[in-house]
Order: structure tokens, then sequence, then C-alpha cells
């Protein structure tokens, strides 16, 4: 008995017709036909009833067709198994990461998971959000680690953090004294932020748009410490997250907008199907990053705040 003769009995009992299960296997009908009397002949039972124009299951084919789909099953089952394995055993993982990031987390997940599956090819890749959202959604990068608005639309998402913007200005600005700011209030000064493909950016940007607010953008640097630096010096409003804007607070004023209360999210990214490899790469991130209960993570070019162990972003 080969596992072919039952994967053919079943089409034809599924099909309830032997053109059809030729046709679903990619064999001849004939071809299909003589498998399907060779088990029958193996068996010493006829299966089907082949006197109607319908192939009918006689009592010995409803009797063996439970147990050939699970025959069917066993054997699809070791074999995805086994590719798992093989999975892990060599292979390559592609790992986007956004710009200017030093996340201490990922590096230890990256660095678990090497010593486990050391034969698994690690390639790292530095890009801004959107770009490497694009790149997963294609293929060519199989998770990576994004500041975004919210869960990019057909993907996957594993939310790391997940933080409201302020703004911070030196002593003596306009802003620094009020204790309630709206977002037109920032709109009507100079702005100085992340640039486009950013998700701090796409957050202040929807924000604007949804009150159509056309706030001027004076400058735009990759970085936290570029932004905050640039807004010490008077030459615009910055707009960062709380927890990048916290390790400036003993030379400028962090002012909370009021009506900008959506959150910029740094999370995870993967496409559906994941593989093995990336299954046990993401296991390893949750472990490192501790989510459920992630504390923050400085962004690059997107995400922001402090995560367990030590994280910075420098550009």
């Amino acid at each position: 008995m080969e596992l072919r003769q039952l994967e053919y009995f079943v089409a034809v009992a599924e099909e309830r017709n032997f053109t059809r299960a030729a046709e679903r296997v990619h064999i001849s009908q004939s071809g299909v036909s003589a498998q399907v009397r060779q088990l029958e002949r193996e068996l010493g039972a006829e299966l089907f009833d082949r006197s109607a124009r319908t192939a009918t299951l006689t009592a010995a084919g409803r009797a063996a067709l439970d147990h050939a789909r699970a025959a069917l099953a066993a054997a699809a089952a070791v074999g995805q198994a086994v590719g798992e394995v093989t999975g892990l055993i060599r292979g390559r993982l592609v790992v986007g990461m956004v710009i200017g990031c030093t996340l201490t987390p990922l590096f230890d997940a990256l660095s678990a998971f090497h010593r486990t599956h050391p034969g698994v090819e690690i390639s790292l890749l530095e890009d801004n959000s959107d770009r490497l959202v694009e790149a997963v959604r294609f293929g060519t990068v199989d998770v990576a680690l994004v500041g975004t608005a919210a869960a990019p639309e057909g993907l996957e998402a594993l939310t790391i953090i997940s933080e409201r913007l302020v703004v911070v200005v030196p002593e003596g600005h306009p802003l620094a004294s009020r204790r309630r700011i709206a977002l037109r209030d920032v709109a009507a000064h100079p702005i100085v932020c992340m640039p486009p493909g950013t998700g701090l950016r796409t957050v202040f940007d929807g924000a604007c748009a949804a009150q159509d607010l056309r706030p001027v953008i004076a400058l735009q640097a990759s970085a936290a410490d570029a932004v905050a630096d640039l807004a010490a010096r008077g030459l615009g409003v910055a707009v960062l997250s709380e927890s990048m804007a916290s390790g400036h607070q003993d030379r400028l004023v962090v002012r909370t907008v009021d009506d900008l209360a959506t959150p910029a999210l740094l999370a995870l990214v993967w496409r559906g199907g994941r593989s093995p490899a990336v299954r046990e790469l993401l296991a390893r991130c949750e472990e490192e990053f501790g989510v459920g209960g992630a504390k923050a993570c400085p962004w690059g070019r997107q995400p922001d705040g402090p995560l367990p162990g030590s994280v910075s972003v420098t550009g």
C-alpha cells in the first residue's frame, strides 16, 4: 500500500468521479483507475461501486476513507516537522530595523537565536519604516522592527511600545509658559521633526490633516537628539515622543499637546504564515523586549523609548 494510492482513493471519493480526481492529482484517469484497482486488490475488497455514472463508495470504501485521510495527514505532518527542523538548521533570515536605533533587546534576541540555530544566516537591514514595511510585504525582509501609526494593513504585528507625542521648546519660548497646549497652537510655530516615512511623523501629519492644519516644517532630522538640539537653538518647536523628550528635560521644556493623543507605535511586523525561523525569532524578541509589558524604546527614524536593557537612538 502506497501513499499515492491513498491519495487517489481519497480524491475519487471526494470528487465522486475518476476524471475529476485525475485532474485534481494531475495524472491521467487511467493512472488513477489503475492505482485504485491495485489498492482494492491489496485490501481484498472493492472500494467503489462503478455501476453508476458517479463513483460511489461501497461499505468497505466508507470504512477505509477516514483512515486514508488520517494516514495522508500524518504523512504531511511528518514532512512539515522535518521541514521546520531543516529550516532551523540552515537557511537565511533577513531582519529589518529602523534607521538610527540601537536596541539592545533586539540584538540580544538575535544573539540568542544565533546561538540556538547557528546554521541560519542572519542579515540585518536598516531603513526607514515605510520602506521596511513594503519590504516585508514583498518578502525581501522576513521581520522588521518599525515605527508606525497603526499596524500595517495586511501584515501581522506585535506592538513593543505605544507612546504619545509631545513638543519640546527652550525656556522663554511662548509655549513654555502655557499649561495647556492645542495642536493648533503648535502649528502656529515652525516645526522641527523627523522625516516622512517615520512613525512619529506619520502620527503628527495625520493629526494635523484631521484638523486641516498646515504647519511649516522648518527642519528635519532622523535622530531624536538632533531634533532636540535644533529646538534648543530656537529654530523651531520639536515634536518627539515622550521617551525621546525625557532625556532633554534638564535643558528644554516638554509639553503635552491636549488634542494630540494618537500614539506612535514601535512594532515588529511580519507576513502571515511565518516560517519556523521567524516564529523562533519572534519568541526570542518577546522574551527580550518583555512584551506585554514593554517599557519604552527610543526610536530612530521612527521608534522611541527605553526598553528593558539599554536602548538608544542616534539617527
